[in-house]
């Protein structure tokens, strides 16, 4: 997959496309909906993505906590997993965010990457102060002689599939339920950062990841799997919070422990899947009681984790 993150001077062989509209956070199975009517729509066209980084969110209220599900580089991996060809990935600031809608369409889609076909969901609203509505889209894309397909919602008894909806299951605790409206498990991706090496002097040495501009899911100890920066995967236990037993600080982070592992991580990129929960993060009375803790919270992450 190519990325771009210019609509101007784009090649003429990354122009022509089918593009799926969206912010993509999660690139759940909704988005992968979008993705495959995109595909069915033009099956002789390239297959893109437009999207943007930061997310607007982040832009307009930006003293948010942190709420992103995927941040861009694992964001393009599953769209890769996808089968898109190119991903144009736009930077959004105030400049760009003061772009009328028929700007949007005319000079981005049309002019800049030369859209075939556009496909988005049935909510999609672009341009500035959201001015640019699906039936806006519809008429404008008609006039330009591009296609446009909309995608209804995947629901079921709980209403629509959302990255929302994704959010809220994780800071209630529910990883499960985020892995299967995603179609994957839930993942930090990060850089291994220098702890405080506490770890290791209780017999459970653990990597450190700050968790950055991701969302905070329920705070506790998961059983986790992790992939390394050389493709190999591990299984594991993490905690994420801010360990109120040895040293309670204002950022939380996540400290994960790699069951039969001792090489050398730091400064590498690894990412670490979330699939069940244990328990809550709770202060314990002393190093003694936390090892014990961590002991049976390996145990049960290995047992969950088959």
């Amino acid at each position: 997959m190519r990325i771009f993150s210019d609509w101007r001077d784009v090649p003429p062989d990354a122009r022509g496309a089918t593009v799926a509209l969206g912010n993509f956070d999660g690139v759940h199975l909704g988005h992968a909906s979008v993705i495959r009517a995109a595909h069915a729509a033009r099956p002789d066209a390239p297959l893109a993505v437009l999207t943007f980084e930061p997310h607007p969110r982040e832009v307009f209220r930006p003293d948010d906590p942190p709420f992103r599900l995927t941040l861009s580089a694992e964001r393009a991996d599953a769209l890769a997993g996808l089968g898109v060809d190119l991903l144009y990935e736009l930077p959004f600031n105030r400049e760009f965010s003061l772009m009328t809608a028929d700007d949007f369409v005319t000079k981005v889609l049309h002019a800049g990457f030369g859209a075939r076909h556009i496909v988005s969901g049935q909510d999609f609203a672009f341009g500035h102060r959201r001015g640019g509505s699906t039936a806006f889209l519809a008429a404008r894309a008609e006039v330009l002689g591009m296609g446009l397909t909309l995608v209804p919602p995947i629901t079921d008894g709980q209403g629509p599939l959302s990255s929302t909806r994704i959010r809220r299951a994780l800071q209630d605790g529910y990883p499960e339920r985020a892995t299967a409206e995603l179609g994957r498990p839930w993942a930090i991706r990060g850089i291994v950062s220098h702890g405080d090496k506490r770890g290791r002097t209780i017999g459970f040495p653990t990597a450190n990841v700050p968790l950055g501009r991701h969302l905070e899911p329920a705070r506790g100890v998961y059983a986790v799997t992790v992939r390394l920066n050389d493709g190999t995967h591990h299984k594991g236990v993490a905690n994420i919070g801010r360990r109120p037993t040895v040293n309670e600080g204002p950022e939380s982070r996540l400290e994960v422990n790699l069951f039969n592992f001792s090489g050398d991580i730091y400064d590498t990129d690894i990412t670490v899947a979330l699939h069940a929960y244990i328990r809550p993060e709770i202060k314990f009375s002393g190093l003694d009681a936390l090892k014990a803790q961590i002991a049976a919270d390996a145990a049960e992450a290995a047992r969950l984790l088959g």
